[in-house]
């Protein structure tokens, strides 16, 4: 019994201690959703499936933060992706978000894998929150969203402009080196939003890849606004890639539309428009429902998909001029 006594009582005392070492919260967001999808390949029709972040990655994470004094603070992240559908990690072990850093008047640095500045932008300019069916997160297909092995740097905003740069070495030992420069910068004044983003990366011998994007954002009482032009050039023919992004949202209490209207476009000719509606409900300030169409139509060329957070519904490579489309319905809970 007295062994008991004196386990509890050691038990009992482990959250005080570890909330007097740092300031650590576990998060994450858990979303499923049933969904009809046709990727219009010849002799394949609609198919029911489930899914596991229509609206935003299923994810848990860890973050924390430590006083150094003098203004100071220390600071981590680190965020795996989880496929509700199931139960498997979506990608490495903590590939959404890996990092460590220093926090203070200067800005915030941090060292590992870490969001790109393109990326920055291209969600703050997306109305709908790279979420959903339709969303720009098809861009990053082809443009970086997250840099391993990098150092980056965010400043802390000032009359309403933020900066961004980041250096991602590909760790080679020959050029070319596979190294990605960036930056981007911001700027939020009351409900307008603009941002511009630029990279560089040394992928090939024959030439650097350069992707850039810049987007506008302006809310005014219940409404929204929010477009993007998203650009990868890569080395070589026919290889430049195009996005662009216009789209509306209208709150009305717990109740949200959304349409987003994008068009895809590649140096070859190949071009594709969607159409995106969507619908979430919020059950309270934590849950909430959601539903989505999306339809996309190519052009002769064309083989482009309807991508949402954690799932893509794209017609097979030598589908030249398929249409896709599909509708979900979901769930999502953040904690």
């Amino acid at each position: 019994m007295k062994f008991k006594c004196l386990a509890a009582a050691l038990l009992s005392t482990l959250p005080l201690f570890a909330h007097a070492q740092s300031n650590v919260t576990i998060y994450g967001v858990m979303d499923a959703a049933v969904a009809v999808e046709n990727t219009d390949n010849p002799g394949e029709g609609h198919r029911t499936v489930v899914n596991s972040g229509n609206q935003s990655s299923s994810r848990i994470g860890f973050r924390g933060t430590e006083e150094l004094g003098g203004g100071l603070k220390a600071l981590f992240n680190i965020e795996a992706g989880v496929a509700l559908d199931t139960g498997a990690a979506d990608s490495n072990l903590f590939g959404r978000r890996a990092v460590v850093g220093l926090q203070g008047d200067f800005g915030t640095v941090t060292v590992g894998r870490e969001y790109s500045p393109i990326s920055f932008v291209a969600a703050a300019s997306d109305v709908l929150g790279q979420g959903m069916f339709g969303s720009n997160l098809s861009a990053f297909a082809r443009l970086t969203r997250r840099l391993n092995n990098s150092v980056n740097y965010k400043s802390n905003p000032m009359s309403g402009f933020t900066v961004a740069a980041a250096y991602s070495t590909g760790e080679k030992t020959v050029d070319p080196s596979g190294d990605l420069m960036g930056a981007s910068v911001e700027y939020k004044n009351g409900g307008l939003y603009l941002g511009a983003g630029y990279h560089n990366i040394e992928r090939l011998a024959t030439g650097d890849d350069k992707e850039w994007g810049a987007g506008a954002g302006y809310t005014f009482g219940a409404f929204e606004v929010k477009g993007n032009y998203l650009v990868a050039d890569q080395t070589g023919p026919n290889n430049k890639y195009k996005q662009a992004n216009l789209g509306a949202a209208y709150t009305a209490g717990a109740n949200k539309v959304f349409l987003n209207y994008q068009q895809q476009k590649l140096e070859n000719g190949a071009k594709g428009n969607t159409i995106s509606l969507a619908y979430t409900y919020n059950l309270s300030k934590r849950t909430n429902i959601y539903t989505t169409y999306a339809t996309l139509r190519n052009n002769g060329r064309g083989v482009f998909g309807i991508y949402s957070s954690s799932t893509n519904v794209t017609p097979a490579a030598t589908a030249l001029g398929a249409d896709p489309d599909v509708f979900t319905v979901g769930v999502r809970h953040s904690f």
